[in-house]
């Protein structure tokens, strides 16, 4: 039986919990240790975090993990009596020593037997010992009077308490603030409704209602409690990227230091965590693939060791994560030919351009692959994985000076100050940080340069697009124009008016739909509809795009279209999520948002299908299906309907009306729709 008894199981989960904190601050005090070398309480540290180590594994039966840290111990106590000197070689047998502690706890309390492994860990840690002490350092002045008696080492005594954890905590399942998250957003969805009732039935402004007010007081108290919550900073995967930067240095031989700012800035726990391999594959890029060796640095008047930085900071909803290193940066003539090589015509795109290509499946300049980088395999599951959490990622590279990504994620619930406008005859918030200006039409006059329309921003000359034709809208508009700005370019958008200010409780768009490009997040409105949040660099994206390049063209690696298609839906995000799956199925997608914007449409340009909803303003998608096949020019188009009406009578309806297919969207799925698509186009060839 277990000298624990029935408590074993409990105890063992106790001592992982402990052991991760503590094998943690093992490995980022070693490489403290590593640059501060023989540092009397820096070692005590290090030696009690093994030394407890040692003794927890040894009371809940985890005897392998117990004898690692055992000759941890001994090899450290040398270091504590000044018989030995910390080096590169030292910590990495000690680090490795940590690696397999680590890797042990959950196989153990798995019951697997890792015996055989702890004694090969158990060796090499042995063989450190063996090896011939290294000379500490001469002292550059001879000392005037004798040197201090070496002091004595410090007793083992229990775990001297940290800075950090001076405050009290407790620790909380993940799941458990996801819901009082969502719950603190009902609730303030609750409240705005309160606020219309009391205006619409009582007739009184909510505020001069002193209760209401301070309901609203609490409330928006407790979204920011509830949100800073689920915040952890930066710093919780730094020291990962710490050691992979020293450990693939180390490998290269090169010489690097790590550098990190804006550590404390803080982000939602579950997007940050999706972003630590991301940003791990970056920095071990850097090193082994962006930063030149000593001698090639020294021969180009550089410092022969390189710095790789992380560089975190917040800005307005969103946070920018920078990495960046000053080696010899990326060589865009190797990227072009690089893509040539593999089919793409590059001929029309600019330097920044192909720059992105670097993004792209299998294209790597590297002349050399390693174990680390240089397949082509690593820099599109970074942008993939930069897609999930619905953020973005750039990049800048000179020459000779270094390279810089740059990911910009945004917060995914936030009480967002917004500014409402009017476009296309819906409403859409814009969040206030990318607001730069706000103007009426009379003081924004607006020119013609290049044929292009502008408007004077200081001494900026700012593109200046329509809101509503950016977003899919027919109608143009003619009010005030509002100048937005992202992380790096500017541009103005015209909209029907300005709606106003306030509060936006956001909501992220779920892990279920692709990221789209123009949007940041929604809300759900007093009256319960949804009010779409914009991206607004995403927006500029689409807005330059629209300018610069036909929608044909596409970018040079694109797949050849497979046919066009006419999206109609009044719902913003459903036709942005059909525009996304359909165009990176090869399909040239276009919008409405109604029946009769859907047959102005048609009557401009022909589509080879029309995928529609049912309930729309102005005409709905049945009349729409009706119209279609009323009208010769039209009445070979195959249509689909698209909607959430699921009876059998609504069935009957569609194919009544003239449909070639009907699918409910809550039976919706990407492959379903594609195959649905392809099977209509087929039989419509």
């Amino acid at each position: 039986m277990s000298k624990l008894g029935d408590f074993e199981e409990e105890f063992r989960q106790l001592f992982a919990e402990e052991a991760e904190t503590r094998l943690l601050r093992l490995s980022t005090e070693l490489l403290q240790l590593e640059e501060a070398g023989n540092d009397p309480e820096l070692v005590a540290s290090i030696f009690r975090d093994a030394h407890t180590l040692k003794g927890a594994a040894g009371m809940v039966g985890l005897d392998p993990v117990a004898r690692v840290a055992h000759v941890m111990e001994d090899l450290l106590e040398e270091l504590r009596q000044g018989e030995r000197m910390a080096s590169p070689r030292l910590v990495d047998g000690l680090l490795a020593a940590v690696d397999a502690v680590r890797r042990f706890i959950p196989e153990l309390m798995a019951g697997e037997d890792r015996t055989d492994e702890a004694a090969v860990v158990e060796a090499n840690v042995r063989a450190l010992r063996e090896e011939p002490v290294e000379e500490p350092p001469v002292p550059s002045t001879a000392p005037a009077t004798a040197p201090p008696p070496p002091s004595a080492a410090p007793p083992i005594a229990t775990p001297a308490p940290r800075s950090d954890q001076s405050g009290e905590t407790i620790r909380v399942p993940v799941p458990r603030l996801d819901q009082l998250v969502r719950l603190v957003g009902e609730a303030a969805a609750a409240h705005l409704r309160m606020g219309r009732m009391l205006t619409d039935l009582v007739g009184t402004d909510p505020a001069n209602v002193a209760e209401f007010r301070e309901l609203s007081h609490v409330l928006n108290e407790l979204q920011e409690k509830t949100m800073r919550a689920r915040m952890v900073p930066v710093a919780t995967i730094t020291d990962n990227l710490h050691r992979a930067v020293r450990d693939v240095a180390r490998s290269c031989g090169k010489d690097v230091h790590w550098e990190v700012r804006g550590d404390d800035t803080e982000l939602d726990r579950s997007v940050l965590e999706q972003l630590a391999d991301p940003l791990l594959h970056l920095v071990r890029n850097a090193v082994d693939h962006g930063i030149e060796t000593a001698a090639e640095r020294e021969a180009a008047g550089k410092p022969a060791q390189a710095t790789v930085r992380l560089h975190a900071m917040q800005l307005g909803s969103e946070v920018i994560l920078a990495v960046s290193d000053d080696g010899g940066g990326i060589d865009v003539g190797r990227v072009r030919d690089e893509a040539s090589r593999r089919g793409a015509d590059t001929t029309a795109l600019s330097d920044e351009e192909t720059l992105y290509l670097i993004f792209r499946s299998g294209l790597s300049t590297a002349e050399f692959i390693s174990d680390v980088s240089g397949r082509g395999v690593g820099l599109d599951v970074v942008r993939t994985a930069v897609d999930a959490t619905r953020g973005r990622i750039d990049v800048r590279s000179t020459p000779g000076e270094g390279t810089e990504f740059r990911i910009v994620v945004p917060i995914t619930l936030a009480v967002l100050p917004c500014l409402l406008v009017e476009a296309g005859g819906r409403c859409y918030a814009l969040p206030l940080h990318s607001v730069l200006v706000a103007q009426d039409a009379e003081h924004a006059p607006l020119r013609h340069a290049e044929g292009r329309l502008s408007v004077q921003v200081g001494s900026q000359a700012v593109p200046v697009s329509d809101l509503g034709a950016v977003l899919g809208a027919d109608e143009p508009a003619e009010g005030p124009v509002v100048v937005v700005s992202g992380v790096t370019r500017r541009h103005a958008f015209r909209v029907d008016r300005l709606v106003g200010q306030r509060d936006v409780v956001v909501k992220g768009l779920g892990r279920l739909l692709p990221r789209l490009d123009v949007l940041a997040g929604a809300s759900v409105e007093p009256d319960g509809s949804i009010l779409v949040v914009l991206d607004a660099p995403g927006l500029i994206d689409r807005a330059r795009s629209r300018r610069e390049r036909p929608s044909t063209s596409g970018p040079a690696l694109s797949t050849p279209r497979r046919g066009t298609i006419l999206v109609v839906d009044d719902a913003m995000t459903v036709r942005e999520l059909q525009r996304s799956i359909l165009e990176r199925a090869g399909y040239a997608v276009r919008t409405a948002d109604d029946g009769v914007s859907a047959l102005a449409r048609l009557a401009e340009e022909p589509a080879d299908l029309v995928m529609t909803d049912v309930e729309m303003p102005r005409m709905d998608g049945f009349a729409l299906t009706e119209a279609i096949r009323a009208q010769p020019s039209t009445a070979t188009i195959p249509v689909l309907i698209l909607t959430s009406r699921a009876g059998d009578e609504d069935r009957q309806r569609g194919l009544e009306a003239g449909a070639d297919g009907y699918i409910v969207k809550s039976a919706f799925d990407e492959s379903g729709l594609l195959a649905a698509v392809e099977r209509l186009l087929g039989r419509a060839s």
